[in-house]
């Protein structure tokens, strides 16, 4: 074995292994001395204790050690090769688990809240399957990893852990392909040493499993997640592995080793665009399987699909949405995340799913984790679906909750109940939550994520007034021009909005003036807008009809931009006498009529509700002494004949006067 695992070190070399991880540099940390341990320093060498022996390999001695980047200090974990003192386990094969058992081993796995518990768990056990084994490295990695580093690296030190690490690297030779595949893949996750003697042994073995070319597509696929944090993309065994999963045809692919070459791909082998042809294979055959697809599966799918950018697999996005109605009470807080993220990510949604949400988001708003609440009712608001019963529960739930939440948490649920121009029937106490959580963690927002918040309040008629002067301020503009790319158009619009909102509904306003500098001329823009553009098709019937209703195109003016920066869809001029003037004409204009010609983009898609920006829009130029006269489309699309047109915007906008004939 010693002259096996010599030979082998060249392929760490082919693999691209590094003494560290790309990320930069890190720190390979002392192991807390322990009965049958071995002291590792930072250069990766190892001090041998009496009860400890270790293979020299002409690489340098290496010891099971984490890596985490600078500047954290993580203990690292080793297991000596013999006279190990701790609990034992026997990795058995004989007696391979069934499918049942290995479901209830994992259900109680997924029941522990915490790694302790886990090794509670595992310190009952004698005999252990080696996949069950893997699970459970699995599971430990699942509860401590937290970005590049584990939240508690002593957890390395504990004697199950280090009892599982011997055991599988003193029987590597006889593991299962599903359990050897899974181990590395566990203690990759774990941040081991990739030159540890455990990690060498399982990779040598792996490789050899590879060259005899019987592992299946999911072995395949764990494996290549495995190399790909070893090795990183260009690893050898990587590439040996994706070909090997090229070489089977994906329509008699079974729904694990389908699952298994998402998850593989959605990780950097797939993102370079090289194996398109091996993905749209894939999706074809994921549209047939779709409707037996169980909860996991479904948010693993979408999740994938989003980390590729699929877009042209819609399809197969639309045929994962369909299932996910069957799942929507089953799906756990992080995978309702990503199935709602996908939605949002490819514009799409479905009646069903939508009906699913409403029965389902009452009975969870005070339990779920906060950003599962946050993320569901952004979805409602992305999709510019009013849905009463999501909003208010969510209203009343932020009322108890609102300090679990993160700023950005907060303002993004806000930013909902503004886009769509919804007050709950608590709005009173819901406000009365933000504007407490404003006083108490003011400083804690960034300054984009509060001027949203802000904007987001007077899109509801809820006016920040005690905290508006802050964001005026000399020093808050200066942080935002010096976060991100600067102040952009979109910016610029909302601070101009919210100042002209204080000085038309609030009058006793007297705080800190917006600097013209930082003012804009027209709310309407390309890309994202404070006003809706019109709707062309629309505009132009309606045109056709004013045209037969007026007697000429002179008589009204399109596409109108005020000097209070909103632009008219039509705009209408009446004398002191009620007679309409010329569109051309300044003087002796009495009365300004301005017509909004509201498209279906205009509404919410469920309830035909005015669209929050569209609200304050109509509201503000009321105030600025126009006539506002809406042509929603929902009535107008009834009108079958130029008749009924004309008589229709007669009616809209001169109800007390005669039609005369031209």
């Amino acid at each position: 074995m010693a002259l096996n695992l010599i030979q082998r070190c060249q392929l760490f070399r082919q693999c691209g292994v590094q003494r560290f991880p790309p990320g930069g540099p890190v720190r390979a940390a002392r192991l807390l001395r322990a009965s049958g341990g071995c002291l590792s320093t930072s250069a990766g060498g190892c001090i041998p204790s009496r009860c400890c022996k270790k293979l020299h390999l002409d690489c340098g001695r290496r010891t099971l050690t984490t890596l985490v980047q600078e500047p954290s200090f993580v203990a690292s974990s080793s297991v000596g090769l013999h006279r190990y003192s701790g609990p034992r386990f026997r990795l058995t094969q004989l007696h391979p688990p069934t499918a049942a058992e290995e479901q209830a081993f994992r259900q109680r796995l997924e029941g522990c809240s915490s790694s302790r518990r886990v090794f509670a768990l595992l310190h009952t056990l004698e005999t252990l399957p080696d996949t069950m084994a893997a699970a459970a490295l699995h599971r430990v990695a699942d509860l401590e990893h937290e970005g590049g580093s584990l939240k508690d690296p002593a957890v390395l030190e504990d004697d199950a852990v280090r009892a599982l690490c011997f055991q599988l690297e003193r029987d590597s030779a006889r593991l299962t392909d599903a359990g050897l595949v899974s181990a590395l893949l566990a203690c990759t996750r774990l941040l081991l040493d990739p030159w540890s003697t455990l990690m060498v042994r399982l990779v040598s073995e792996s490789q050899e499993r590879l060259d005899r070319g019987q592992m299946s597509v999911g072995q395949l696929c764990t494996l290549g997640r495995a190399m790909l944090a070893v090795g990183g993309p260009d690893c050898v065994m990587l590439e040996q592995a994706m070909a090997q999963i090229k070489t089977q045809e994906p329509a008699r692919w079974s729904l694990e080793d389908l699952t298994a070459a998402y998850r593989f791909l959605q990780g950097a082998a797939g993102r370079d665009g090289k194996h398109r042809d091996l993905l749209n294979a894939m999706h074809s055959h994921a549209v047939t399987v779709a409707s037996r697809l169980d909860p996991p599966a479904v948010s693993g799918l979408l999740g994938a699909l989003v980390a590729l950018n699929q877009v042209q697999a819609m399809p197969l996005v639309i045929s994962l949405c369909k299932r996910a109605v069957r799942h929507v009470p089953r799906f756990t807080d992080e995978e309702l995340n990503v199935v709602l993220g996908a939605l949002m990510h490819f514009g799409h949604s479905d009646q069903y799913f939508v009906e699913a949400m409403e029965r389902h988001v009452p009975t969870m708003t005070f339990t779920a984790h906060p950003e599962t609440v946050t993320t569901v009712i952004q979805f409602f608001g992305r999709r510019s679906i009013l849905s009463p019963p999501v909003f208010d529960a969510v209203a009343e739930s932020f009322v108890y909750r609102a300090d679990d939440y993160s700023t950005g948490q907060v303002a993004r649920q806000v930013a909902a109940f503004g886009k769509l121009g919804y007050l709950p029937p608590n709005a009173a106490e819901m406000f009365g939550k933000v504007e407490t959580v404003l006083r108490a963690r003011f400083s804690h927002f960034q300054p984009r994520t509060l001027l949203n918040l802000l904007h987001s309040c007077t899109l509801v008629e809820r006016f920040p007034v005690n905290f508006v002067s802050r964001v005026f301020s000399r020093y808050f503009l200066q942080q935002l021009e010096e976060e991100g790319t600067g102040m952009d158009r979109l910016i610029l619009a909302q601070l101009t909005q919210l100042y002209m909102t204080l000085k038309l509904e609030c009058p006793f306003y007297e705080g800190s003036r917006l600097l013209p500098k930082y003012r804009v001329k027209s709310f309407l823009m390309s890309g994202r807008s404070l006003e809706t553009p019109i709707d062309a098709h629309l505009y132009n019937s309606v045109k056709n009809g004013l045209v037969d209703l007026l007697g000429a195109r002179s008589y009204f003016g399109s596409k109108v931009l005020t000097p209070y920066c909103y632009t008219l869809d039509v705009e209408i001029k009446l004398d002191e006498e009620g007679y309409v003037l010329p569109a051309s004409q300044i003087d002796d204009v009495y009365k300004r009529i301005a017509l909004c010609i509201d498209g279906q983009k205009r509404f919410t898609t469920s309830t035909r509700q005015l669209l929050g920006k569209e609200a304050i829009k109509q509201r503000h130029l009321r105030l600025l002494g126009y006539e506002v006269i809406q042509i929603p489309y929902h009535e107008f699309e009834n009108l079958k004949s130029k008749t009924k047109v004309v008589e229709y915007l007669h009616q809209r906008i001169f109800p007390h006067t005669y039609r005369l004939s031209w």
